[in-house]
């Protein structure tokens, strides 16, 4: 346990003094390995293997392909599209916003990149149309979460890769049922505050502009369901399919939308790459990390701690969420799917509870981070594009955060919503 200890002392220490994240991961397993006489060689060997891995070959391409549809105005298309479905209800600007990010969000697979887009042109036409700027930022943030829970999402890949080598195409499918679930959740507490406040009520659309407007986002739509359907058909691997949606969605945003250039291009190239980078540091060093805790016994001590309070599934997986709420305050969603998988995978799997279900609930629960301060990544965007300081936002957000647990407790009551359709399903 004092190793346990030193390791990470030394990572907290070094994060709070503002070492970078991945640096902190190096040079904490580093200095831990040469003071308790662990091989460095079999260290950097771990750090090697991390990235030399053709299931990572999907997170490139999915950067790329998120990047491209972002810079290609494909979220527009979607929003308009979303308009003729949901536009005409109460509070129907916001109705927009949950949907959109549902059908954006199986698109990019980034909470992010979907506050940045989407939330960059409607948090501006909300606050236009009178809705209150701290739950225009509610909205947008919270609806963003569908983003990593609905497939594609990188933070699955990274889950896949962090507990050893599971089936991205079955944890992708495994996303699907709960993504929806907390779509439809929140569009209704949306819906409930549009009607308490009298929000004002969408535009609607003539059946020949609907028919139109669904056309031009159905090019856009098509990525997902290239994405997802090529996987359950058994047509291509995840990996595969990563690489075809960029692909494709450089062509039609080039040759069809034509609002594609060759400097957007090589920004888009420059900016995925920048991101991409920091990305195989990350999970260079958080192999090496995760090899000094193997080595350390931490997985199994953590799992011994939690099975001395109880050996009841329902209070392990609710400690458990409770410990990744927490975490997920304070550190990077995609770092802490690295760093915890191996450590609360084997504590999860020892009550019985199925690995590809407990994916689900991690990259949910450490979703709702996302939302929350002080580190929350995509709040941050969110109030940034609205113009307001973060606290003058979290009371709105109350209400959806309350939400978002429900939908997290419902999926760990229910293990069909995630386990279903991959029983079904069997790429």
């Amino acid at each position: 346990m004092t190793e346990a200890l030193i390791l990470f002392s030394l990572l907290f220490v070094l994060m709070f003094i503002g070492v970078p994240i991945a640096f902190s991961l190096g040079i904490s397993s580093v200095i831990t390995a040469i003071w308790f006489d662990i091989p460095l060689l079999l260290l950097f060997q771990n750090m090697i293997s991390g990235i030399n891995n053709f299931t990572f070959l999907a997170v490139p391409f999915f950067i790329l392909a998120a990047q491209i549809m972002t810079d290609g105005e494909i979220s527009d298309k979607i929003m308009k599209f979303a308009g003729v479905i949901v536009g005409k209800i109460r509070g129907g600007t916001a109705m927009v916003n949950v949907t959109s990010s549902m059908f954006f969000g199986g698109v990019s697979g980034s909470s992010v990149a979907d506050v940045s887009s989407i939330g960059s042109m409607l948090i501006p036409a909300m606050k236009k149309q009178g809705y209150d700027k701290d739950y225009s930022v509610a909205v947008t943030v919270t609806s963003s979460v569908q983003g990593v829970i609905i497939p594609p999402s990188q933070n699955m890949i990274y889950y896949s890769l962090a507990a050893g080598g599971l089936s991205i195409s079955q944890l992708f499918i495994a996303g699907i049922i709960p993504g929806i679930l907390l779509g439809v959740g929140l569009m209704f507490v949306t819906y409930l505050i549009a009607l308490k406040r009298n929000y004002p009520k969408g535009r609607g659309y003539s059946f020949r502009e609907a028919i139109k407007i669904a056309w031009d986002a159905s090019l856009g739509v098509l990525t997902a369901i290239i994405i997802i359907g090529g996987i359950i058909f058994g047509i291509f691997t995840a990996t595969e399919s990563a690489a075809v949606a960029a692909v494709y969605a450089l062509i039609i945003t080039f040759f069809v939308y034509k609002n594609m250039s060759f400097s957007k291009i090589k920004n888009i190239l420059i900016s995925s790459s920048k991101t991409l980078g920091m990305i195989v540091a990350i999970i260079a060093t958080s192999s090496a990390f995760g090899y000094v805790m193997a080595y350390l016994r931490v997985p199994s001590l953590v799992s011994e701690f939690f099975l001395t309070i109880s050996e009841n599934p329902y209070v392990i997986t609710l400690l458990l969420i409770l410990l990744m709420l927490i975490l997920g305050m304070f550190m990077d969603m995609g770092v802490l799917i690295l760093l915890l998988t191996p450590i609360l995978l084997p504590v999860a799997t020892s009550v019985g509870i199925d690995p590809i279900h407990f994916g689900v609930i991690m990259v949910i629960t450490l979703g709702i981070g996302l939302c929350t301060p002080p580190v929350g990544t995509s709040l941050f965007v969110g109030c940034a594009i609205a113009d307001i300081p973060i606290e003058k936002s979290i009371k709105a957000l109350l209400p959806f955060y309350l939400v978002m647990l429900i939908v997290v407790i419902l999926i760990v009551m229910f293990p069909q919503f995630s386990l279903w359709l991959p029983s079904v399903i069997s790429p």
